[in-house]
């Protein structure tokens, strides 16, 4: 099977319903696919289950919308390719040990705006972070914006999809690192803070935060100091305000 391929703005679109499927099946990168609205195709049905074992995001959207994304024949279905490959995040902490660096880990928790997004990625490589933790819905996409956003750091610093974030949180545990989150609640600064220990900071959404059941399995909980009469920074300075503490804790040359 010859896929249908085409390339805009460095994303990769497979359309077609057997080139789709195949892609699946093949393990391919896939960010996402889009589906005809309200279809009763029993193919476009088998490829919304093989998405849902692969754990692919599924979109329904108008006919209108698939025919201005490719003038080929989609037969109402196009798979978006990752431009980026996503990274395992066992295989990326079991590295880190190995190097003997320190684990520094951002995890977004619902971040859906692409320009925070890429600015935390920005913020992250800059400052040493081994990982970018997002979950596989309610995330901003890895596309050419927010790879542009985060002047290319979304294509050097590792970057994990994960179908529950509480599960990640549990196994980072597991491996003795310290959960904090950034709370303007909170009645701890970040300076006092331990941030030479393996940490995992997590970053919450603009509107409601860190959601409650990520909260609770915190170690810890910071909030930066504030002397304006606005209540809150935008997440992604805040984020940049936490991970440049870590770096001044752990110091410039610290691994």
């Amino acid at each position: 099977m010859v896929y249908n391929i085409m390339q805009n703005e460095k994303v990769l679109e497979i359309f077609g319903i057997h080139s789709v499927m195949e892609a699946i099946e093949s393990g391919k990168q896939i960010d996402k696919v889009l589906i005809k609205r309200a279809s009763d195709n029993l193919l476009h049905e088998e490829i919304r289950s093989l998405c849902r074992m692969a754990k692919i995001v599924v979109q329904e959207v108008p006919q209108e919308k698939l025919g201005r994304m490719t003038k080929g024949n989609h037969q109402g279905v196009i798979a978006v390719l990752a431009p980026i490959e996503y990274a395992d995040i066992m295989e990326v902490f079991d590295s880190v040990e190995e190097s003997g660096r320190v684990p520094l880990i951002m995890i977004l928790d619902s971040v859906t705006d692409i320009r925070n997004f890429g600015a935390i990625a920005r913020s992250a490589e800059c400052a040493g972070v081994d990982v970018i933790v997002v979950s596989l819905k309610n995330s901003a996409p890895v596309n050419a914006d927010a790879i542009k956003t985060s002047a290319g750091a979304l294509t050097i610093i590792p970057v994990c999809r994960v179908g529950s974030i509480r599960n990640t949180l549990k196994f980072l545990q597991t491996r003795d690192v310290q959960i904090v989150a950034a709370s303007e609640k909170s009645q701890t600064l970040i300076y006092d803070a331990d941030f030479t220990k393996p940490t995992a900071i997590i970053m919450g959404s603009e509107d409601r935060g860190v959601s409650n059941e990520v909260m609770k399995m915190c170690d810890v909980t910071l909030s930066i100091p504030l002397k304006g009469q606005i209540e809150s920074l935008n997440v992604g300075a805040a984020a940049a305000v936490m991970l440049f503490e870590v770096v001044r804790q752990r110091g410039i040359d610290a691994k």
